[in-house]
């Protein structure tokens, strides 16, 4: 009885640790970084102006806000995606990038009439290739912007 005990024992204490497994550990994500930048006419918003995620840096719906007077530029479409890309050159700048290194540009548009006014402006500010773009017809932007860009950018190492 003492044998089968200490055997059975013995079988217990190696099945038990044969269950226990310890694989390798899991690679850690990519660095996280939040930018949240200067105040946007005046607000403080409750959202990060980009975010890094490893080379990937999601930048955050922008208006066509000069940073100078903290309003709309005057001039509708065109001047406001004109402000709009100056901004984020300014943005990209503190990442080592420029406009070049955008992939991706989502263009929230007020008024879809207005899109050649856009298209034109945009063209203009971007340097070729151009980023994969989505035009989307909105109702209604903050502080009254004729239209709103966020975009994507991939950075170097």
């Amino acid at each position: 009885m003492t044998r089968f005990s200490l055997a059975a024992a013995l079988m217990a204490a190696l099945l038990t640790t044969a269950c226990v497994s310890v694989g390798p550990q899991a690679a850690p994500g990519p660095e996280v970084a939040h930018n949240t930048g200067q105040p946007i006419a005046g607000q403080t918003l409750p959202f990060s102006r980009a975010v890094r995620v490893g080379h990937t840096l999601y930048l955050s719906g922008e208006l066509g806000i000069d940073p100078a007077t903290n309003s709309l530029v005057p001039g509708g479409v065109g001047a406001e995606t004109t402000q709009i890309f100056r901004n984020y050159e300014r943005t990209l700048s503190e990442y080592n990038a420029d406009l070049s290194d955008l992939v991706k540009c989502t263009v929230f548009l007020g008024d879809m009439a207005r899109y050649g006014e856009m298209n034109a402006a945009y063209a203009a500010a971007l340097p070729d290739p151009k980023p994969a773009r989505s035009t989307v017809g909105v109702n209604g932007l903050g502080f009254n912007a004729a239209l709103e860009i966020e975009c994507i950018a991939i950075l170097e190492k």
